[in-house]
């Protein structure tokens, strides 16, 4: 009798669609740092703040607004950070080879994240940086989902339950990235229609609407089904969630090159 490992596990197939969704959502959050850096950076270090306005957005510079202005540019600039950090707390080496590296740059994720959550209700409804309520609301509830996913995210660490703690902090990345995707699934719309159907200056169409709560709900509600899978003992679900977010995936490319060359670059 062979000993010999199946060369398909539904385990192994699980890692596998993790490891390859983690290396194109890397790519494309990369992609996002080195925008940030090299447009509002090098702006932001030549003193050129108006140059803040050469990319289109809801508020961005503005003359005598001193407190809107730090906090937009503190916000803009932070979110590399938090990417960056993000982004080493899915990096299982890491956890493995460096656990202070890990330790140090998650806490720096969940303090950036809070932050830019409450920066992100402050610019909102105190600067009123928001074209619709409905996007508002949309950006709200996305700020409050990570405050909370953050407070649990300590918890569950504080109290050494590193599973509770692990499930979290995936929970905590998905909703915290939700700027992020609503880029890229706002590029990947309008190259799959071929412009911009179900969109409108507001941000108040169908379309705007589902990519605004989606950005977040969407990405949260794979993780959950993700892991529902892999507990289950069901072939069928399990083939029929891989399929699903393969099919979220596939999304997901064309809009990290959407907003990679058309959108940021």
């Amino acid at each position: 009798m062979s000993n010999a490992t199946p060369l398909f596990t539904w385990n192994r197939s699980f890692k596998t669609f993790g490891a390859t969704w983690f290396s194109i959502a890397a790519f494309g959050q990369i992609g996002f740092i080195v925008f940030i850096l090299s447009f509002y950076g090098s702006r932001t270090l030549l003193g050129d703040y108006a140059g803040w306005n050469d990319k289109p957005k809801i508020t961005g510079f503005e003359a005598g607004d001193a407190a809107g202005n730090i906090m937009f540019i503190s916000h803009v600039l932070l979110a590399a950070v938090m990417t960056g950090a993000g982004l080493m707390q899915l990096v299982p080496a890491l956890r493995r080879r460096a656990p202070a590296v890990h330790r140090w740059s998650g806490r720096v994720f969940l303090m950036v994240a809070c932050y830019l959550a409450l920066g992100g209700l402050w610019l909102t409804w105190a600067r009123g940086s928001y074209l619709s309520l409905p996007a508002a609301y949309a950006v709200s509830l996305n700020g409050i989902l990570i405050l909370v996913f953050a407070a649990f995210t300590i918890r569950y660490a504080m109290a050494r339950r590193i599973a509770d703690h692990q499930r979290w902090a995936i929970r905590l990345f998905m909703v915290a990235n939700g700027v992020w995707f609503l880029r890229v699934g706002m590029m990947g719309w309008i190259l799959l229609n071929q412009g911009p159907v179900g969109m409108n200056q507001t941000m108040s169409g169908p379309a705007d609407l589902v990519l605004s709560f989606g950005s977040y709900l969407i990405p949260l509600a794979g993780v959950e089904l993700y892991n529902a899978a892999r507990r289950s003992s069901s072939s069928a679900i399990k083939w029929g969630v891989i399929l699903l977010l393969s099919a979220l995936t596939a999304f997901m490319v064309l809009g990290i090159a959407g907003t990679i060359f058309l959108m940021w670059f």
